[in-house]
Protein backbone atom coordinates (compact mmCIF):
# COMPACT_ATOMS: atom_id res chain seq x y z
CA UNK A 1 0.00 0.00 0.00
CA UNK A 2 1.25 3.34 -0.65
CA UNK A 3 2.28 5.60 1.98
CA UNK A 4 -1.20 8.39 2.94
CA UNK A 5 0.60 11.57 4.66
CA UNK A 6 -1.96 13.71 6.17
CA UNK A 7 -1.04 17.19 6.70
CA UNK A 8 -2.39 19.28 8.84
CA UNK A 9 -1.57 23.02 9.54
CA UNK A 10 -2.29 26.38 9.81
CA UNK A 11 -1.03 27.55 6.30
CA UNK A 12 -4.80 29.00 6.04
CA UNK A 13 -8.13 27.66 3.76
CA UNK A 14 -6.35 26.86 0.11
CA UNK A 15 -3.26 29.08 0.88
CA UNK A 16 -0.53 27.84 -1.78
CA UNK A 17 1.65 27.17 1.00
CA UNK A 18 -0.10 23.44 0.84
CA UNK A 19 0.66 23.08 -2.40
CA UNK A 20 4.46 23.57 -2.00
CA UNK A 21 4.11 21.34 0.98
CA UNK A 22 2.74 18.80 -1.16
CA UNK A 23 4.84 18.93 -3.97
CA UNK A 24 8.03 18.30 -1.63
CA UNK A 25 6.81 15.52 -0.72
CA UNK A 26 5.74 14.33 -3.45
CA UNK A 27 9.23 14.82 -5.13
CA UNK A 28 10.63 12.97 -1.74
CA UNK A 29 8.79 10.12 -2.86
CA UNK A 30 5.99 10.11 -5.63
CA UNK A 31 4.17 7.30 -4.24
CA UNK A 32 2.80 9.43 -1.33
CA UNK A 33 -0.47 10.15 -1.00
CA UNK A 34 -1.05 13.40 0.52
CA UNK A 35 -4.38 15.07 1.76
CA UNK A 36 -4.26 18.30 3.71
CA UNK A 37 -6.49 20.13 6.67
CA UNK A 38 -6.52 23.64 7.31
CA UNK A 39 -6.92 24.56 11.24
CA UNK A 40 -6.97 28.63 12.37
CA UNK A 41 -3.64 30.04 11.89
CA UNK A 42 -1.23 29.80 15.33
CA UNK A 43 -4.03 27.40 16.55
CA UNK A 44 -2.11 24.24 18.24
CA UNK A 45 -5.38 23.89 19.91
CA UNK A 46 -7.38 22.86 16.76
CA UNK A 47 -4.00 21.07 15.21
CA UNK A 48 -4.24 19.03 18.19
CA UNK A 49 -8.17 17.90 18.40
CA UNK A 50 -7.30 17.16 14.95
CA UNK A 51 -4.28 15.25 15.18
CA UNK A 52 -6.38 13.06 17.98
CA UNK A 53 -9.78 12.74 15.91
CA UNK A 54 -7.59 11.68 12.70
CA UNK A 55 -5.21 9.67 14.52
CA UNK A 56 -7.19 7.99 17.47
CA UNK A 57 -10.87 8.15 16.54
CA UNK A 58 -10.71 7.13 12.97
CA UNK A 59 -9.99 4.19 11.53
CA UNK A 60 -5.52 3.22 11.38
CA UNK A 61 -4.75 1.99 7.90
CA UNK A 62 -1.99 0.80 6.88
CA UNK A 63 0.83 3.02 5.44
CA UNK A 64 -1.19 6.63 7.36
CA UNK A 65 1.11 8.89 8.52
CA UNK A 66 -0.34 12.50 10.12
CA UNK A 67 2.38 15.59 9.54
CA UNK A 68 1.58 18.96 11.11
CA UNK A 69 3.72 22.13 11.72
CA UNK A 70 1.37 24.22 13.83
CA UNK A 71 4.39 26.39 14.93
CA UNK A 72 3.57 29.84 16.42
CA UNK A 73 7.29 30.45 17.91
CA UNK A 74 5.40 31.63 20.95
CA UNK A 75 6.57 31.84 24.46
CA UNK A 76 9.52 33.98 23.71
CA UNK A 77 8.74 37.18 22.11
CA UNK A 78 12.56 37.68 21.90
CA UNK A 79 13.97 37.57 18.39
CA UNK A 80 14.96 34.15 17.11
CA UNK A 81 18.48 33.77 15.46
CA UNK A 82 17.76 32.18 12.27
CA UNK A 83 13.60 31.32 12.45
CA UNK A 84 14.68 28.77 15.18
CA UNK A 85 11.51 26.79 16.08
CA UNK A 86 10.55 23.91 18.09
CA UNK A 87 12.01 20.66 16.68
CA UNK A 88 10.25 17.74 14.92
CA UNK A 89 9.16 15.03 17.02
CA UNK A 90 7.98 11.34 16.26
CA UNK A 91 5.32 9.87 17.76
CA UNK A 92 3.74 6.50 17.68
CA UNK A 93 0.10 6.21 18.78
CA UNK A 94 -1.63 3.40 20.74
CA UNK A 95 -3.68 2.69 17.49
CA UNK A 96 -0.55 2.35 15.42
CA UNK A 97 -0.38 5.38 13.33
CA UNK A 98 2.89 7.25 13.59
CA UNK A 99 2.48 11.42 14.15
CA UNK A 100 5.23 13.88 12.72
CA UNK A 101 4.64 17.42 14.73
CA UNK A 102 6.39 20.10 16.56
CA UNK A 103 5.68 19.85 20.64
CA UNK A 104 4.67 23.18 20.74
CA UNK A 105 1.58 24.75 22.24
CA UNK A 106 -0.99 21.93 22.31
CA UNK A 107 -0.32 20.52 19.46
CA UNK A 108 0.43 16.68 20.97
CA UNK A 109 -2.25 17.57 24.34
CA UNK A 110 -4.90 15.56 22.94
CA UNK A 111 -3.09 12.84 22.36
CA UNK A 112 -0.35 12.32 25.13
CA UNK A 113 -2.34 9.33 26.95
CA UNK A 114 -2.07 7.74 23.74
CA UNK A 115 1.98 7.83 22.96
CA UNK A 116 3.58 4.62 22.97
CA UNK A 117 6.81 6.11 21.71
CA UNK A 118 8.12 10.16 21.92
CA UNK A 119 11.29 10.49 19.91
CA UNK A 120 13.11 13.68 18.35
CA UNK A 121 13.52 13.74 14.82
CA UNK A 122 17.11 14.71 13.27
CA UNK A 123 16.21 17.51 11.52
CA UNK A 124 17.28 21.13 11.55
CA UNK A 125 15.53 23.89 13.93
CA UNK A 126 16.57 27.19 12.31
CA UNK A 127 17.89 28.06 8.56
CA UNK A 128 14.23 28.54 7.40
CA UNK A 129 10.90 30.48 8.13
CA UNK A 130 9.30 27.97 6.01
CA UNK A 131 10.84 24.65 7.99
CA UNK A 132 7.51 22.29 7.04
CA UNK A 133 8.47 22.99 3.12
CA UNK A 134 12.51 23.45 3.33
CA UNK A 135 13.75 20.32 5.81
CA UNK A 136 10.40 18.71 7.44
CA UNK A 137 9.38 16.75 4.29
CA UNK A 138 12.59 14.40 3.60
CA UNK A 139 12.31 13.18 7.31
CA UNK A 140 8.59 12.81 6.73
CA UNK A 141 8.62 10.59 3.34
CA UNK A 142 11.87 8.60 5.10
CA UNK A 143 9.50 7.77 8.22
CA UNK A 144 6.17 7.13 6.14
CA UNK A 145 8.08 4.84 4.02
CA UNK A 146 9.51 2.60 7.31
CA UNK A 147 12.73 4.34 7.09
CA UNK A 148 13.48 5.19 11.46
CA UNK A 149 17.32 5.86 11.04
CA UNK A 150 15.68 9.64 11.34
CA UNK A 151 14.49 9.18 14.88
CA UNK A 152 16.74 10.30 17.74
CA UNK A 153 16.59 10.72 21.62
CA UNK A 154 13.49 9.14 23.33
CA UNK A 155 11.67 12.21 25.14
CA UNK A 156 9.72 12.66 27.71
CA UNK A 157 5.58 13.32 27.59
CA UNK A 158 5.95 14.90 30.59
CA UNK A 159 6.76 17.80 28.75
CA UNK A 160 3.79 17.85 26.60
CA UNK A 161 1.11 20.28 28.57
CA UNK A 162 -2.71 19.22 29.49
CA UNK A 163 -4.79 19.88 27.03
CA UNK A 164 -7.07 22.99 27.98
CA UNK A 165 -10.35 21.75 29.80
CA UNK A 166 -12.78 23.71 28.79
CA UNK A 167 -12.33 26.04 25.19
CA UNK A 168 -13.54 26.20 22.17
CA UNK A 169 -11.34 23.63 19.90
CA UNK A 170 -12.43 24.21 16.56
CA UNK A 171 -15.63 25.69 13.98
CA UNK A 172 -16.59 23.94 11.52
CA UNK A 173 -18.23 25.01 7.99
CA UNK A 174 -21.63 24.88 9.84
CA UNK A 175 -20.71 27.60 12.47
CA UNK A 176 -20.84 24.38 15.29
CA UNK A 177 -18.61 24.78 17.91
CA UNK A 178 -16.74 21.53 19.09
CA UNK A 179 -15.50 21.69 22.49
CA UNK A 180 -12.79 20.10 25.14
CA UNK A 181 -14.69 18.83 27.50
CA UNK A 182 -15.82 15.37 26.86
CA UNK A 183 -19.44 14.18 27.55
CA UNK A 184 -18.44 11.80 30.76
CA UNK A 185 -16.77 15.53 32.10
CA UNK A 186 -20.07 17.28 32.41
CA UNK A 187 -22.32 16.99 35.34
CA UNK A 188 -25.47 18.35 34.93
CA UNK A 189 -29.41 17.69 35.38
CA UNK A 190 -30.68 20.65 34.02
CA UNK A 191 -32.13 20.96 30.26
CA UNK A 192 -31.58 24.77 30.26
CA UNK A 193 -28.15 26.32 30.02
CA UNK A 194 -26.65 29.19 29.55
CA UNK A 195 -23.20 29.12 27.27
CA UNK A 196 -20.71 31.45 27.64
CA UNK A 197 -17.58 32.45 25.49
CA UNK A 198 -15.37 35.42 26.28
CA UNK A 199 -18.35 37.37 28.23
CA UNK A 200 -20.61 36.63 25.38
CA UNK A 201 -23.57 34.65 26.99
CA UNK A 202 -26.41 32.73 24.93
CA UNK A 203 -29.42 30.04 26.18
CA UNK A 204 -29.26 26.91 25.21
CA UNK A 205 -30.96 23.27 25.67
CA UNK A 206 -29.09 20.03 26.78
CA UNK A 207 -29.71 17.14 24.95
CA UNK A 208 -28.50 13.57 24.05
CA UNK A 209 -28.38 14.27 20.47
CA UNK A 210 -28.30 17.92 18.43
CA UNK A 211 -31.73 16.62 16.32
CA UNK A 212 -33.50 16.48 19.73
CA UNK A 213 -34.86 20.70 19.70
CA UNK A 214 -36.45 22.63 16.55
CA UNK A 215 -34.94 24.63 13.82
CA UNK A 216 -33.16 27.58 15.17
CA UNK A 217 -32.81 26.34 18.59
CA UNK A 218 -29.55 26.49 20.50
CA UNK A 219 -28.21 23.02 21.96
CA UNK A 220 -25.42 21.88 23.71
CA UNK A 221 -25.06 18.24 22.74
CA UNK A 222 -22.13 15.41 22.88
CA UNK A 223 -21.01 15.70 18.98
CA UNK A 224 -19.38 14.07 16.29
CA UNK A 225 -15.64 14.12 17.54
CA UNK A 226 -14.15 12.42 20.64
CA UNK A 227 -14.78 8.86 20.25
CA UNK A 228 -16.66 6.79 22.69
CA UNK A 229 -16.65 9.45 24.88
CA UNK A 230 -17.35 12.52 22.54
CA UNK A 231 -16.99 16.28 23.16
CA UNK A 232 -19.52 18.33 23.79
CA UNK A 233 -20.98 20.64 20.71
CA UNK A 234 -22.22 23.94 20.51
CA UNK A 235 -25.02 23.75 17.77
CA UNK A 236 -27.65 25.98 16.73
CA UNK A 237 -29.97 23.52 14.13
CA UNK A 238 -30.35 24.97 10.76
CA UNK A 239 -28.15 28.03 11.56
CA UNK A 240 -24.72 29.31 13.30
CA UNK A 241 -23.49 29.12 16.51
CA UNK A 242 -20.68 30.97 15.64
CA UNK A 243 -22.37 34.09 14.52
CA UNK A 244 -24.25 33.65 17.86
CA UNK A 245 -21.13 34.27 19.58
CA UNK A 246 -19.72 36.68 17.44
CA UNK A 247 -17.55 33.64 15.45
CA UNK A 248 -15.16 32.56 18.34
CA UNK A 249 -11.66 31.46 17.59
CA UNK A 250 -10.06 28.08 18.73
CA UNK A 251 -8.76 28.64 22.12
CA UNK A 252 -11.68 30.80 23.54
CA UNK A 253 -12.64 29.63 27.38
CA UNK A 254 -16.22 28.60 27.03
CA UNK A 255 -18.74 27.98 30.33
CA UNK A 256 -21.93 25.80 30.86
CA UNK A 257 -23.97 27.06 33.81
Amino acid sequence: MNPFVHLIADYGKADPAFSEVVHRLKNENRTIDVRTTAVRPFSTIATGFWIEQLGVHNPAFEGLTIYSNTAPRAGDSAPRRANEGAGLCYLELDTGVPVLATNGGYNLSFVEDHVQEFRAVDAPREGSQFRSRDFFPARVAEIATGDLNSLGEELSTETIPSKPEAAVCHVDGYGNLKTSIRESEFDSDEERLTVEIDSRTRTALYRDAVFEVGEGTLVVAPGSAGGEDPYLEVVRRGGSAARLFDKPNPGETISFR
